[in-house]
């Protein structure tokens, strides 16, 4: 059966990022693909959800330079530019953001279209620096898997191939086919994602920091109690979190004790070598440091100058009640 092509849901070249960034709020993009289901090292379901939601909104300006994304779209027309010139393929923009037929809320925007090629459709440009780059040592990561195969269940086609420029000078060509398989769990995951975000329901936690983040957004806190005592799911998770913390701070304590230990016979040395590596025990260069409180107590007026009123943060405090007999 012949797979219908994607919908043209709206033309790009006349939007602004503001503008684009509300259009990708109303459903799920390539690269939302990964986070969607759970599998994006960087992002959680959580977050993405919050700001789906419209609970956090996502920045409208552009990254600045400091953001690996800034020189990804920077050096996109000129990955682009080397892959056409590596294997002789003609490519062109789409403009567009595309759309699944069926499931609307699937959404794509296509680095590139390549033309007049029957064995691959679609080129995907990504660009690594020297951290992001271990990434790929072992082929195409697979949060970015996931994406391609996101575009190109929405867009019917066969095969996509992605190039990634490593390190600002390895170019590096990959190529994903369409796999059924994953499309069809894909499109069962996004969609009980989606419908997370229609009925307002907040996926669950993943421990990761960005969904400690997304905590921090959603929740400012007040003075409000809650009674959980007849929670039984909730109680065995506290009863978990309190046998865990205890474990990490026995171990924390292992961990320095064997350190304290190679410290002492280490003696004045700044290196000691084993078996199986190397421990350096250096002084760090003498520094200065403010000493605020003089600061306060002898010149009040100028540190009132300085001082910067800061939002308190919302502090997670662990207590047991002692078991009565």
């Amino acid at each position: 059966m012949k797979k219908r092509s994607a919908l043209r849901l709206v033309d790009t070249r006349t939007l602004d990022r503001e503008q684009w960034l509300e259009v990708r709020q109303g459903g799920i993009g390539s690269s939302d693909a990964a986070t969607a289901v759970g599998l994006n090292p960087y992002k959680s379901p959580l977050e993405l959800w919050a700001e789906k939601t419209g609970r956090v909104v996502a920045h409208a300006e552009s990254p600045g330079m400091e953001d690996p994304r800034y020189w990804g779209t920077l050096l996109e027309p000129f990955v682009a530019t080397a892959y056409q010139e590596k294997t002789g393929r003609k490519v062109r923009r789409v403009n567009a953001v595309l759309q699944h037929p069926t499931f609307n809320f699937m959404l794509a925007n296509i680095d590139r279209e390549i033309v007049g090629c029957p064995d691959v459709q679609i080129l995907e440009c990504k660009t690594a620096g020297e951290f992001g780059a271990r990434l790929w040592k072992d082929g195409v990561p697979d949060y970015v898997q996931l994406q391609v195969q996101h575009q190109l269940a929405v867009t019917g086609k066969g095969a996509a191939d992605v190039a990634v420029l490593l390190c600002g000078q390895q170019l590096e060509i990959h190529r994903i086919a369409r796999d059924e398989d994953v499309i069809a769990r894909l499109i069962v995951l996004e969609t009980r994602f989606w419908e997370c975000v229609e009925n307002d329901i907040p996926p669950a936690v993943d421990g990761s920091e960005s969904s400690a983040r997304a905590l921090r957004q959603l929740y400012q806190g007040n003075d409000t109690s809650l009674d959980f005592t007849g929670d039984e799911s909730l109680g065995q998770t506290f009863e978990a979190l309190v046998a865990a913390k205890a474990e990490l701070e026995a171990r924390e304590l292992e961990a320095e004790r064997l350190k304290q230990t190679i410290q002492q016979a280490m003696g004045d040395a700044s290196t000691a070598r084993f078996a199986h590596g190397v421990v350096t025990f250096k002084r760090s260069r003498d520094g200065t440091a403010l000493d605020t409180k003089r600061l306060i107590a002898e010149c009040p007026d100028v540190a009132a100058m300085y001082t910067v009123t800061r939002p308190g943060s919302r502090r997670f405090v662990l207590s047991r009640t002692s078991d009565t007999v």
